[in-house]
């Protein structure tokens, strides 16, 4: 049974909202304001969630913003509920995320087709994701709803990059997207003096390159391979029509680069006001939740990833070994303890 998390303040139209579910099916799961409804959304992890935007405690739009930053939220399909019908509410709740927009007083059947339409999309993507290789040709199946996409296929390029060699450099004009079919990938600043910032480490499943194509501009950042890896590349003008003639893809590209706006902005806040032992720590925590707990990263690249000098990184990993964090065999680090490294004083 889908499990369907109902945010609304009103209790009339909460209640109405959830007897309309339960009896289609689903199990409905309500909160009365939007803090509690971000408890309940990261606990329950619900299949769909149905938000009114104007709340106590916290609006939609801070829901939405808290969840769609959160890896297991993310993606769950977030569909706005307000009596506001006004194009910059369209507007703004788009631009954040949101995977629909219905007006109140609504219509019981339109608001069902709404909901089950949502659903099966998500599914047919998350199922997509989780198959590992052929992922990016699943996915791309799934948005060939246009003549103009359809030999997609025939254009794909598969590539592979032994560890440390260049996949695109800051700077150089962006030809494609980039897919991540197996592998890791840091994608990285370099400052004049030659010193990387470490940005972001791209896992399987995720795409590269994207924000260039978006602004048909060079890129930003370079991308290289932590580690043997194979990748896919889609040529910009099939990236184009994959995004802007269907709704659903162009969506699910809206929501990462607004990811890669928060994730940006965050690391930004870390390095301004972090220390360095905060900033290590939380790149600990960032690599234990991506691939376990054991990590396999050269120092210069988790230097670079903390924004730190590789001696003051091996000075402060040192300090985490000696206070029983983390464990250090062979130049692999093993993380003891997420949540003190979570709750580290800065």
């Amino acid at each position: 049974m889908k499990k369907i998390l109902v945010i609304e303040d009103n209790q009339d139209v909460r209640e109405n909202l959830a007897e309309i579910l339960v009896l289609s099916g689903y199990d409905a799961i309500t909160a009365e304001n939007g803090k509690i409804g971000v408890e309940k959304a990261q606990s329950i992890l619900p299949d769909l969630i149905l938000c009114d935007i104007m709340m106590p405690e916290l609006d939609g739009y801070g829901v939405l913003h808290i969840l769609s930053r959160q890896q297991q939220t993310a993606d769950i399909p977030f569909i706005f509920l307000t009596a506001k019908a006004e194009k910059e509410d369209f507007r703004r709740g788009m631009s954040l995320g949101a995977d629909d927009y219905i007006v109140k007083p609504f219509d019981d059947v339109a608001l069902l087709q709404t909901i089950e339409s949502r659903l099966q999309k998500s599914e047919r993507l998350r199922s997509a994701s989780a198959q590992g290789t052929g992922t990016i040709e699943r996915f791309i199946d799934e948005a060939r709803a246009l003549d103009a996409i359809r030999h997609l296929s025939d254009n794909r390029e598969s590539r592979h990059y032994k560890k440390k060699d260049m996949i695109f450099r800051e700077g150089d004009h962006p030809r494609w997207l980039y897919f991540v079919e197996k592998g890791k990938v840091k994608v990285f600043k370099t400052s004049d003096d030659g010193r990387e910032l470490i940005v972001k480490v791209a896992q399987t499943g995720d795409f590269l390159g994207f924000l260039a194509l978006f602004k048909e501009d060079s890129y930003p950042e370079s991308a290289a391979a932590l580690e043997d890896c194979s990748i896919k590349l889609v040529p910009k003008q099939d990236f184009a029509a994959l995004v802007f003639g269907n709704r659903d893809v162009n969506v699910r590209f809206i929501k990462m680069l607004a990811n890669h706006i928060a994730e940006r902005e965050q690391q930004l806040i870390e390095l301004a006001y972090n220390s360095v032992r905060k900033r290590v720590a939380s790149a600990l925590v960032k690599l234990s939740v991506q691939s376990g707990p054991s990590i396999h990263l050269l120092r210069e690249d988790m230097a670079a990833l903390a924004g730190t000098a590789k001696e003051t990184l091996i000075r402060t990993l040192t300090d985490f070994k000696n206070e029983g964090l983390i464990e250090i065999t062979d130049g692999v680090i093993l993380v003891i303890s997420v949540e003190k490294l979570k709750n580290l004083p800065n």
